[in-house]
């Protein structure tokens, strides 16, 4: 056979498998045998190895995952992706309703109805009609890149069919249907390995795997449901438009979809879709509501978190009877108190539980939870096991009332009643407890993300008198973390390591981490992108703390508070000492690089970084921003530079291919200066 026969022929049998692939598990209507299959796939592996030049990165054959990752790497999504809002009952989702009419103006409302899968999350880039780009969630803005991992997936298609569109962004949920979860599980039992809990467990865990070797033997499928970003060959006027793409480009979607026009329609279809949920091939915990028009999407709009035209309606959560065995009272890193009860273990919704979240004093009083009490508990949204009622009928006469402690449990310090949030606080900012909590949130991926300082370590650091407050982390001495449980000088100096590196974070992500109460990482963005700097935070009045989109009025006297604390700004001066990021930029662009730290010399330009850079990527995208450019997330022809450091792979490969200007750091440095 000559190459050229051998190319024709390897491309007709890529061709045939993917056709079949789709007939399989699309459309569950194959034409050949599985060994038919099977002889077609074997004849392409042969002519891949025999014409190895031939062998493309999208072949049917490329699934088995290729060499372990160092790590994944955070891209930026190319739109924001959002969560949805939830509803418990026909009566809220009733109310959903009636408002979108209102609003519209509108006596009947286009929608449509779809299974929520209990899965993770993802964004698939296809560009060029390829699989280009898979990643998480994460925060909405970034996720990790897990294309490696998705590749392994048999029914996600690597290239589109001809007649599809080439370049689009979908999201949907990667899922462990439940035969295969439950025949991998069996597989683990025999092989004596641990058991997954549940199928989303197993899913997530499949996914953080950094082998895609190890993925490529587990059972994952992925379903999709919406759209991001919409190359110029796509266009969409509705939802049910976008599921007539996925039938065109061979992605799944979901098995069950109704459209309604009335809300008895719609209620006729959530009821129906909770009697066959159960007989679905995966985990399902609800239905979404969606407005099926895209102009009216865009009329409706959303809040910072979620559309205001869709809507997730939660079926009730499966529900067991325990014992309330005893009730114990946890520590928040902002001092609340929390009462929660240790139970009889039960199986509830995939997994044993004996502990069981009471939420507050008041919520303990409300429901009466008594120790020795039969309770039934369920997980609220199928994940925190919660306390619903008291079985009190059952009740012996033994039965011991709970009271909130008048002192701190961990520091004995006297607590004090918060009357606007029903809460009970330990006042003392010493409390070794509090400051367990604030380090292990300090040092958290969604924060500072300090590599090394898990949950034990921080308990020793704090019982051992190393730390009391973040800044303690940065003047950890060596020699007396060598005193410390399992800290060999290889851990020492990885925490160390992992310390230091947390220097180069954006600041957004040491005020998130600070762990004022009630901002969370939205907020702290957008306080950073409107003020610039922490320090403009801090000397911020409450009347331009509440002008800051995504902080209302609670979240701007917390801060406000926190900043005009003496014990908070000594923390902040040893951060500041230490080398820590104050303003928008990781470190400051005048001292790294000799430019001035703002200017419009990138104005117009569109950034990709990727490789190992001296300092973290987001140091390189702050300076890159504050100089007027823009830094995406993949490689494209609108590309204007790419800035690789070492180890760069794809991005840099694709970049020389389309003809993308490719610096180094120091070229980068010598142009910020030109």
């Amino acid at each position: 056979m000559t190459a050229d026969e051998a190319n024709h022929r390897i491309e007709e049998l890529s061709r045939q498998i993917e056709r079949h692939d789709r007939l399989y598990y699309l459309e569950a209507m194959p034409e050949i045998s599985d060994k038919a299959y099977d002889a077609l796939h074997r004849e392409l592996v042969d002519l891949e190895k025999a014409f190895p030049q031939f062998l493309s990165p999208h072949s049917p054959t490329q699934r088995v995952g290729g060499a372990p990752l160092a790590g994944f790497e955070t891209v930026t999504h190319l739109e924001r992706m959002m969560s949805l809002d939830n509803t418990y009952s026909e009566e809220e989702l009733t109310t959903f309703y009636n408002r979108l009419l209102k609003n519209l103006d509108r006596d009947r409302l286009p929608v449509v109805i779809e299974p929520k899968i209990d899965g993770v999350a993802v964004s698939v880039v296809y560009r060029n009609g390829v699989l280009e780009r898979a990643a998480t969630r994460g925060d909405g803005r970034q996720g990790d890149d897990i294309t490696q991992n998705l590749r392994t997936i048999e029914s996600l298609p690597l290239r589109l069919p001809h007649d599809a569109p080439a370049n689009f962004e979908v999201r949907g949920e990667v899922y462990m249907p439940r035969d295969g979860f439950a025949k991998m599980n069996a597989e683990r039992e025999r092989d004596g390995e641990p058991l997954f809990a549940n199928p989303r467990n197993a899913t997530a865990g499949t996914l953080k795997q950094l082998d895609p070797k190890v993925v490529a033997k587990r059972p994952l499928e992925v379903i999709f449901y919406g759209f991001g970003w919409l190359g110029n060959d796509v266009v969409l006027e509705s939802q049910s438009a976008f599921y007539h793409l996925l039938d065109q480009a061979g992605l799944r979607k979901g098995d069950l979809i109704w459209k309604a026009e009335t809300l008895t329609d719609v209620l006729a279809a959530i009821r129906e879709l909770d009697e066959k949920r159960h007989g679905l091939p995966y985990e399902t915990d609800g239905a979404v509501i969606k407005v099926d028009d895209r102009h009216l999407q865009q009329t409706l709009g959303a809040t910072s978190k979620a559309p205001r035209w869709a809507i997730a309606f939660k079926y009730q959560a499966e529900q067991a009877v325990t014992r309330v065995l005893s009730i114990e009272v946890q520590v928040g890193r902002t001092g609340a108190l929390t009462p929660v009860a240790n139970l009889e273990p039960v199986f509830v919704s995939g997994s044993t539980v004996s502990r069981a979240t009471l939420h507050n004093e008041e919520e303990v009083k409300r429901k009466d939870v008594r120790v020795g009490d039969v309770v039934i508990i369920e997980k609220a949204g199928e994940i925190i096991p919660a306390v619903v009622e008291v079985k009190v009928d059952q009740r012996q006469g033994n039965e011991v009332a709970f009271e909130m402690p008048n002192t701190c449990p961990a520091c004995n310090t006297p607590v004090v009643r918060d009357p606007e949030q029903v809460a009970v606080r330990c006042p003392n900012e010493h409390c070794a407890e509090k400051v367990k909590r604030r380090l292990r949130h300090f040092a958290a991926r969604g924060a500072m993300d300090i590599q090394g300082l898990g949950t034990a370590l921080v308990d020793q650091l704090v019982d051992g008198g190393l730390a009391e407050q973040v800044s303690d982390l940065y003047a950890l001495d060596p020699m007396k973390l060598g005193r410390l449980e399992r800290m060999g000088s290889r851990s020492i100096k990885n925490l160390l390591d992992g310390i230091e590196a947390s220097k180069k974070q954006a600041a957004w992500r040491l005020l998130f981490g600070l762990g004022i109460m009630h901002v969370g990482s939205t907020s702290s963005q957008s306080l950073l992108d409107h003020f610039g700097s922490i320090d403009a935070v801090a000397a911020a009045s409450l009347e331009e703390l509440e002008a800051v989109p995504d902080v209302g009025e609670v979240v701007a006297k917390s801060l406000h508070d926190f900043f005009r604390s003496d014990a908070h700004r000594d923390d902040l001066e040893k951060l500041r000492e230490a080398g820590l990021p104050f303003g928008q930029a990781p470190a400051s662009p005048q001292s790294d690089t000799g430019a001035d730290a703002g200017s419009d010399r990138f104005a117009g330009t569109t950034w990709v970084l990727t490789g190992t850079l001296s300092q973290a990527r987001d140091h390189f995208a702050e300076i890159i921003k504050q100089h007027g450019g823009k830094v995406t997330g993949s490689v494209s022809s609108k590309t204007s530079f790419l800035l690789a450091g070492e180890k760069a792979g794809s991005k840099l490969t694709k970049a020389e291919k389309l003809g993308v200007p490719v610096l180094s750091e120091e070229d980068f440095l010598a142009k910020l200066k030109d």
